[in-house]
């Protein structure tokens, strides 16, 4: 009897067998790759923290990248967290988009997100980099990317620990026009360089706030987490204008007009110069508001001006040497120069840099190669500490109202324990690095 339901058995398993051969089995097109989409073994996981004003730009740019799956936000204002998944779930047509208020819980459970997006303001810029760095994701964070030289430092040494790729948002250094002015320079197309300037926000002050905002009742910590809002920042009485853009000017929170565009045109510059592994090592003192119209010296000759004017639009840079100058800034349909000819190998320029560092036009998208290749964004980690440490420079330079000389090999300054006081702040708990 066995022996009988044991061959009856075999045949209906060959039976079967033959018949689902004969049977196409159907694989969805995205499992291959297929109708341009992505496999999913392919795609960057992506997650946000603090994806705000600023950081909704940065949403907007990074989810049409068919590579991209973005699959959670944390933030500790609620209004926000809802504003990204509702953004995230019309993108993809469905309600996947999980929503965290507490960044620890955020990067404990999301083992699977690849990289972060932190658009927060100033204050948690490098503590949410370096905990997520920690927690073995990639990370783009929106500038100016270090409250203080120590912060940067900081970066730089988890980046390098841990084997992160890292970009920081000074995006003009992945556009056209600022690329060509960079390129002028490095070519020497220019003759010898002597000169260049560097535009600063026309708001604020260097000069910050050590007050405070009036007390009012915190809202509901699932409404706004007033002290994860705080993050590192010294206890503050909560106000509602600082989470609607107030916190600016203040020192806890800020870098100051200097730091506003600076981040993003010191930058420029010290790219275009071929100094971004290193800062100024002298800052001359004006005796004004904003620091319109500061030096800073370079190592190498190049004197870096601090401008309010000079361009007609922002984040504006001028570059001047012997045999010529180009400028270019936000809005402009080509590069200002001094020259009608200089523009003639401006396709040239941009698309032999591109074939020559394997960089596109793209901020995200070198963001998005690199994580994939492994290799140094444009604005990898050292570029955004070295430029930074010259924003934090300038700003110690007017605040405590004197020339200053830094060495950027000890990373501090010259005879000025005071100065060197200020490379770093206090941190709070358990905000801390």
């Amino acid at each position: 009897m066995q022996k009988k339901n044991l061959k009856l058995t075999r045949r209906t398993f060959l039976r079967r067998a033959a018949a689902a051969a004969a049977i196409p089995y159907i694989v969805p097109a995205t499992v291959f790759g297929r109708d341009g989409k992505v496999p999913p073994s392919e795609r960057i996981i992506l997650g946000g923290m603090g994806v705000g004003n600023r950081g909704s730009h940065d949403l907007n740019w990074m989810l049409p990248e068919k590579d991209v799956q973005f699959v959670a936000i944390c933030d500790a204002k609620k209004s926000s967290r809802e504003n990204v998944k509702r953004i995230v779930d019309i993108r993809y047509g469905n309600k996947d988009c999980k929503m965290y208020s507490d960044m620890r819980e955020f990067l404990a459970e999301r083992t699977d997100i690849d990289v972060l997006l932190i658009a927060t303001g100033d204050r948690w810029h490098s503590l949410a980099a370096i905990m997520a760095m920690r927690a073995g994701k990639d990370v783009y964070s929106e500038k100016p990317s270090s409250m203080t030289i120590a912060e940067g430092q900081a970066v730089v040494e988890t980046a390098r620990r841990y084997r992160r790729i890292y970009q920081t948002g000074t995006q003009r250094l992945s556009e056209g026009n600022f690329t060509f002015c960079n390129e002028m320079l490095r070519l020497g197309r220019l003759g010898k360089v002597h000169t260049v300037r560097a535009h600063i926000a026309p708001w604020d002050a260097a000069e910050l706030r050590h007050d405070w905002l009036p007390a009012q009742p915190e809202p509901p910590k699932e409404e706004v987490d007033w002290d994860q809002w705080l993050g590192p920042c010294p206890w503050r009485p909560y106000n509602k204008a600082y989470i609607q853009g107030a916190w600016r000017g203040h020192y806890d929170f800020h870098t100051s007009c200097i730091g506003e565009w600076g981040a993003h045109t010191f930058a420029q510059c010290q790219v275009g110069m071929g100094a971004w592994e290193t800062s100024g090592i002298e800052y001359k003192y004006v005796k004004n508001k904003t620091g319109d119209g500061m030096e800073v010296l370079f190592a190498n000759g190049i004197k870096m001006v601090l401008q309010l004017q000079g361009w007609r639009g922002s984040c504006g840079v001028t570059y001047e040497g012997t045999e010529g100058w180009v400028a270019a800034a936000d809005g402009y349909s080509k590069p200002d120069v001094s020259s009608p000819a200089m523009m003639d190998d401006f396709r040239k320029l941009v698309y032999d840099y591109e074939a020559r560092t394997q960089r596109p036009m793209s901020h995200v998208r070198n963001l998005l190669d690199c994580v994939k290749s492994r290799r140094q964004t444009v604005a990898n980690p050292v570029m955004m500490h070295r430029t930074m440490t010259t924003v934090h420079a300038a700003n110690i330079c007017m605040w405590l109202k004197r020339d200053m000389r830094y060495d950027p090999v000890k990373e501090e300054f010259i005879n000025d324990p005071e100065a060197n006081r200020l490379r770093s702040r206090a941190m709070r708990e358990p905000w801390m690095i």
